[in-house]
């Protein structure tokens, strides 16, 4: 099998076409054309996934973050990501990323995270191209049943592993109807106003966001790397059902560089 192989599977679920802009998604190291040995699954790309992938023999590394955002002028060991990058082909190991196109699919994601928090009736929060657009950023659905607004955070913790969890004032005493986005989603808080959420999930929201919220939502901040961890699920299941006997495995590397004292 083909390095390339695997890629139109991740592709056909996550068309690259659907990335943002500023994105970098696709294959950024190594030849598409190579016979593949087997993958290794992670949120990011870091020195010690790249060894990691040597250990075991795998030649392809597939990420959600892409490990090069932006144009590189040299390739030397000055940064993490050029020593990624000069390890990872000195090996011979692909480097493969579904990142924006991956949090605009529905089932991608967001997605994901609705299934952790069994939601029903969604929806796309933000979506992309109008209303009607098939995909976008983010979900709003409903939990089956009302729960009462500090038990749910409580539950939300435990679901997502968070290591803490900010949040604003639980000024409703129950929560029902529930937005998120993984990742960075503050800019999506307008939407789950909008929309009617009692609570709305994400990452990376600043201090004056919690502002915004002005009583009209809770926010749930649970992290960047928790909100997209269950990532590397997406991409073993896609792939393990489209190629059953394929040889993948998650990284064992704790890759969020965020410690919780």
């Amino acid at each position: 099998m083909l390095i390339q192989e695997v890629i139109d599977i991740i592709e056909e679920f996550a068309p690259l076409h659907l990335q943002a802009g500023f994105d970098n998604s696709g294959l950024t190291c190594g030849d598409a054309r190579r016979e593949l040995s087997s993958a290794l699954l992670s949120l990011d790309v870091t020195e010690e996934v790249v060894r990691e992938a040597i250990a075991v023999g795998a030649n392809l590394i597939i990420s959600h973050h892409p490990l090069l955002f932006h144009g590189i002028k040299r390739i030397t060991p000055a940064t993490y990501a050029e020593r990624s990058v000069i390890l990872a082909i000195k090996h011979d190991i692909a480097l493969y990323a579904a990142h924006t196109n991956m949090d605009v699919v529905t089932r991608g994601v967001s997605g994901r995270m609705a299934d952790k928090l069994d939601l029903l009736h969604r929806e796309i929060l933000h979506p992309e191209d109008g209303p009607d657009s098939p995909h976008g950023y983010g979900i709003m659905g409903e939990l089956k049943n009302p729960v009462e607004s500090r038990a749910f955070l409580l539950q939300l913790k435990e679901r997502f592993r968070c290591p803490t969890l900010r949040h604003t004032l639980l000024h409703t005493p129950f929560v029902r109807r529930v937005a998120l986005c993984g990742g960075a989603g503050a800019s999506f808080l307008p939407d789950a106003i909008a929309r009617g959420a009692d609570l709305y999930i994400s990452g990376d929201f600043k201090y004056h966001d919690f502002f915004l919220a002005e009583n009209r939502v809770i926010i749930a901040d649970i992290g960047h790397h928790e909100s997209e961890q269950f990532t590397k699920d997406i991409f073993y299941e896609l792939l393990t059902k489209k190629i059953p006997k394929f040889a993948v495995r998650f990284s064992e590397i704790n890759t969020n560089p965020i410690n919780y004292l």
